[in-house]
This record gives structure tokens, sequence and C-alpha cells, in this order.
């Protein structure tokens, strides 16, 4: 993520900010032109005469900072608009967990933009636009209670809200022996299965996939039971970048997408503070050398890891990039950038 500015008084403003804690000015961010405006209601998008923007139909509700085009029918911007189910509102707190959602979602799509990822629109490729429902357990009257999986089919990626909570996503972490859970993590994840759809399977790369993470046509169903009732096997952190991409290659897949983007957006917030990261001078994103890549990720991980436990806390990159996963993260990242 880079560093951004009030474009009224140039104090610096993070991402999510929707005024200038300085001056005081509304602010409102044109995903398009990756920019903060500084806005009441309505605002000018360029200099050019571009299109005039408006503010995000959810700004009052759950601080959605965004803008959309004024021409657009929906009032939402790019990232809300994606949105099909929201939690029930009745309920205050989902009111909570639904702004944390869709605040890790903007994280999502300002790096689709960046990345230039093709993102269908609804209006335009119905059957490939890319949908999030946010939904919670259900209660029945006798006490049963129907979970709500996590997960991605057909183009609909599902996230249970109760992910948003930090105690329950913690517990989950813990239960499950995971060394990072957080909710860009399932974002990102979760998106992979959906290009892996769009850029390996509809784009006939199965066959180079197959040659780097393995067959997909693996039974999924009996590859996770196995997985979740024997554990992994001795060896696997010098394969898959997670215990869990090592259940089935779709997973490593997707665990391997999702740390790609961890990489990219940390090595740009990094440079944009300038914090050693070498001299990519087109930007993390739009770097096509993956070794420069890793080669600033490294030496960063290293000091960001000695930094949490000199105050004592537990290695914030709890990862290591052996030789297989350093393969499988370039298939990710000529896979990006290949679709331009």
């Amino acid at each position: 993520m880079r560093r951004y500015l009030c474009p009224h008084c140039s104090n610096e403003v993070h991402f999510d900010n929707t005024a200038c804690v300085k001056c005081g000015w509304s602010l409102g961010y044109a995903s398009a032109t990756d920019q903060f405006s500084a806005t009441a209601f309505h605002v000018p998008a360029g200099r050019n005469d571009g299109p005039t923007m408006k503010i995000c139909a959810n700004r009052n509700l759950i601080g959605c900072n965004w803008l959309v085009e004024e021409h657009r029918t929906l009032p939402f911007c790019l990232s809300c608009r994606h949105t099909l189910i929201i939690p029930d509102l009745s309920t205050g707190a989902n009111i909570g967990r639904w702004a944390q959602l869709e605040r890790a979602k903007r994280m999502l799509f300002y790096a689709l933009q960046k990345f230039a990822l093709p993102l269908p629109q609804q209006d335009t490729a119905p059957a490939q636009w890319l949908r999030f429902e946010f939904k919670a357990d259900l209660l029945s009257f006798n006490g049963e209670r129907t979970k709500v999986l996590t997960g991605h089919a057909a183009g609909v990626v599902t996230i249970n809200i109760a992910e948003a909570d930090d105690d329950v996503r913690e517990r989950h972490r813990v239960s499950m022996g995971e060394p990072y859970r957080t909710l860009i993590g399932h974002f990102r994840h979760e998106v992979g299965h959906y290009y892996w759809d769009r850029l390996v399977e509809d784009a006939g790369r199965t066959d180079s996939f197959r040659h780097v993470f393995g067959d997909e046509r693996v039974d999924y169903a009996r590859a996770l039971k196995r997985h979740y009732d024997f554990g992994v096997a001795p060896g696997w952190e010098q394969l898959c970048v997670s215990s869990y991409a090592s259940s089935h290659p779709l997973e490593d897949f997707a665990e391997t997408w999702a740390h790609y983007f961890h990489m990219v957006d940390g090595l740009e917030t990094a440079q944009s503070y300038g914090i050693g990261t070498g001299t990519m001078a087109p930007g993390p994103y739009a770097c096509e050398d993956f070794s420069a890549l890793v080669r600033d990720w490294v030496p960063l991980t290293v000091a960001m890891n000695a930094m949490n436990r000199s105050i004592g806390n537990r290695d914030y990159y709890p990862f290591v990039l052996s030789e297989a996963i350093e393969t499988k993260l370039r298939f990710v990242h000529e896979l990006i950038h290949s679709k331009k």
C-alpha cells in the first residue's frame, strides 16, 4: 500500500480515512486513478474534465471512503457493488463486522486494480462476475447450528462474518495450528480460486499448472478429509507456503496466490516509507522481475521478525521461502503479468 496525502493540506492520511485529521476535510478515494479527493459530496475526478464522482452509498453506514462515477446506475463504489449479501443488520454488532469485511475487501480491490487483473462486471459479463456473500451461522429453533463455510464456488466468495471478530479468528488460528490468519488473507486466498478459473482453466494453462502444483483432478473432498483427519506429511514446509496448502493442489495455488499478494503489497508499503526495498523503479506491482521481488522481500521479512522479537511479539512473518515455494510464487507472478 502506498502513502497518501490530504489533497487540501498535504497531511498524511491513511487508506481508510474518510476525513483528514488535521484540516477536517472530507476525503474520497477514486480507485480508477488511485488518488484521494477532498470532497463534501461531489468532486471532479481529475484535472482534465473527467467524469464527476460521488460518494459511495455505504459511506455513512460502514465508513466506505471510495468514490463512484456519477453515471453509474447503482450508487456503490467498485468494491461495494461486488457484494451480493450482507449480514443481518438487525443484530447491531453485524454493522461493525460488515465494515471490517468491506475494509479488507477494499484492500483486495486495490491490489486487483494495481495488477490490472481482469474484473468482469455484472452488466457486461454476468457469468464471470466476482461476487461476495457475507453470512452468519444459522441457529434453528431446536438449537442446531448450521455453519457457514468460508470458500469459493463458481465466482461466489462466501465469508463467515464471525471471521471479522478478532477473538474468534484467533481461536480458529490456534485450534488449526496456523501461524497467520487475517481477514485480508481470507480475501486474497478465496479470490485466488476465482482467478484459477479465469487465468488457468479458462486460459488453457492446466498442463503448466500441474507441472508446478500437481494434478487438481485429485478428489478434493477426500484430500481435505485426509488433511484434517491425519494432518500433514513431514517436510511439507519445503514444498508449500502453509500446511493447508499441502492438502490439495488447488489450495496450494490459492495459498501461494495470497502469499504473492502479501509480498507485493508489503514491498510497496516498505518502499513508500523508504524502508530498504532496493530500486524497483516501476514499483512492486509493476515489477516484472520476480527475482528482484524476492531479493528485496527476504531481508525485509528478517528485519520485521527481528523488530517483533525485540518487543516480545511472535514473528511477524512466520514463513520460509524454499526453492520449491519460490517456483510456485514465480508461477503466480508470471500468470498475473502474462495477462497484460
